[in-house]
This record gives structure tokens, sequence and C-alpha cells, in this order.
């Protein structure tokens, strides 16, 4: 009973140490194995009596560093992505909307013409029928 117990107790010590790590890490898992290692590392020097900078201790802190950069390059990367994909969603709505306008322009621009056409139209017509007919004149009227 008892060894099930601190099997039970080592088991949520570690999670929660992981869980330690992984939120201090900003939830990367990288950075937060890089950051145990350091942790490790410098643990074991101290219990060990030696002095600080040593190489393993300094190559975690390294590996650390490197892996804190990297992530938070790979974030600006994502942000930068990300406000990319919102520049080009607004340039593509802006094109609709220009593609739209254009061919309400052309609609509008069409009927005036027309609507100039059939008014050219009828004043011909209606001076046609003044005259009493294209050959009116030449042929007398009746």
């Amino acid at each position: 009973m008892a060894g099930r117990q601190v099997g039970t107790l080592a088991a949520l010590i570690g999670a929660g140490g992981a869980g330690y790590y992984l939120y201090s890490a900003g939830g990367s898992p990288k950075l937060a194995e890089k950051k145990f290692e350091h942790d490790a590392a410098e643990a074991a020097r101290k219990v060990k009596g030696d002095y600080p900078g040593q190489d393993k201790e300094a190559r975690k802190a390294g590996e650390e560093a490197y892996e804190a950069v990297r992530a938070r390059a790979q974030g600006l990367a994502n942000d930068a992505r990300a406000e990319a994909d919102k520049a080009d969603a607004k340039v593509q709505q802006y094109s609709v909307e220009a593609k739209k306008k254009f061919e309400e322009l052309r609609q509008e621009t069409g009927r005036e013409v027309n609507a100039a056409a059939n008014k050219f139209d009828k004043a011909v017509i209606d001076e046609t029928k003044k005259a009493k007919g294209w050959f009116g004149g030449w042929f007398g009227s009746k």
C-alpha cells in the first residue's frame, strides 16, 4: 500500500514539474525541455560544488537561449503571416468591390447611351413626319 502511494506521489510531482516547465516556456515543448536540462545541469553543479559557467551548464544555457529566440521568431513569423493574410483578404475585397462598381458604371453608361439614341431616333422620326415623308417635297403631297 505504501509503495502505491509513493508511486502516485512521484507521478504527481513529475506531472507538476512538467506542467511548470511547459507553462514557463510559453507552451513550447522544446523550450521547456531545454529549461529543464539547464536547471538539472545547474543543480548537478551545485551538488558537486563546481564553479559556475562550466562547459555543460553553459552549453545548456546556450541551448535554452537558442530555443527561446527560436520560439519568439516563430511567433513573430506567425503574426506576420496572419497580418499578410488579412491584407490579402482586404485587397481581394477591394478588387471585388471595384469590379462591381465598374460593372454598375458600365451599365449606367449603356442606359444613358441608349436613352440618347432613342431621343435622337424620335427627333428624326418626328422631323420626317413634319416633312410629310422622305420624298414629300419632290413628288408632291396628298
